[in-house]
């Protein structure tokens, strides 16, 4: 699916924003290797709390202007007003920006943390939704999780009756947090069929190449590690080179299985790196 809304396989890709001129350098660096590839999509992100808007709002606009990669930018209900959030929206335009992810956001403790809306402010990814596709001229993205929502506490049709609810307000597709299983993804897009939802769910891939990284991000999002790849990583947690190539192995994997069973495309999170997103998505290439 592409950003724009046609459909076709789509190979995209996110980053967040550096925190100093080294991190912008390292960014721009694994951009241009990026570049080879042709990416249908990038994407950036908001920090926690929105702690990072005016940079996110910065490097998004960069990055139409300076590549010809179409470029997705998140907007999230945290720490902005609507008005702020109308702003926001004339900035991305104004930028050139076709495309956003409509997001809640993470509040300042993140995911797992109390939900608090900004005061004159919106309260769910619904809400910014319907704010983008009235302010118009955009295609808007979503989230989705496979491994349920961190705050829907298990209840999985909720989570699918909340997508339903940003499809039928204006979203056109989706993608997907992170996950392990391919039959987590299969479920939800079964699950949603099943209630006449058309809307593409890009799953997200994280290539792992390093093990704390991966258990904070574990911990933070509620995403589940399955035993056998905890375990896997949990013997060669200090050889990088080993955790690398061992990443790379489960993200092939479980991307070869989503494209078999039907995924419309593949969304990876580079944590600012090129490396490992490249070797997979050569593995990916050469089996097709």
């Amino acid at each position: 699916m592409k950003s724009d809304g046609s459909k076709a396989l789509t190979y995209s890709f996110e980053f967040f924003p550096p925190k100093d001129i080294e991190g912008e350098e390292r960014l721009w660096a694994a951009m241009t290797q990026l570049e080879s590839i042709a990416p249908d999509f990038i994407s950036v992100t908001y920090g926690a709390g929105g702690s990072t808007r005016d940079r996110t709002i910065r490097i998004t606009s960069e990055i139409t202007a300076r590549t010809h990669i179409p470029t997705v930018a998140h907007l999230t209900c945290v720490g902005s007003t609507r008005n702020e959030l109308i702003e926001i929206l004339g900035r991305y335009r104004d930028a050139g920006i076709k495309s956003i992810l409509a997001l809640r956001g993470d509040p300042t403790g993140g995911p797992r943390a109390p939900w608090s809306a900004t005061e004159g402010g919106l309260n769910h990814a619904d809400e910014l939704v319907t704010l983008a596709a009235e302010f118009g001229g955009f295609t808007i993205g979503v989230a989705a999780f496979p491994d349920g929502h961190p705050s829907s506490d298990g209840d999985f049709a909720h989570d699918v009756d909340v997508l339903l609810e940003k499809e039928r307000r204006g979203a056109t597709f989706a993608t997907t947090q992170f996950f392990f299983e391919v039959d987590r993804w299969k479920s939800l897009v079964a699950n949603l069929a099943a209630k006449g939802s058309s809307l593409p769910i890009i799953p997200g891939i994280l290539p792992v190449t390093n093990v704390k990284q991966l258990n904070r991000m574990s911990e933070l999002s509620g995403v589940p590690i399955p035993s056998h790849i905890s375990e896997a990583f949990a013997q060669i947690e200090h050889k990088p080179d080993d955790v690398r190539k061992l990443g790379v192995e489960i993200a092939t994997k479980l991307c070869q299985d989503l494209l078999e069973a039907g995924a419309p495309g593949l969304h990876f999170y580079t944590m600012n790196t090129s490396s490992a997103t490249r070797e997979i998505y050569s593995h990916i290439k050469d089996e097709r």
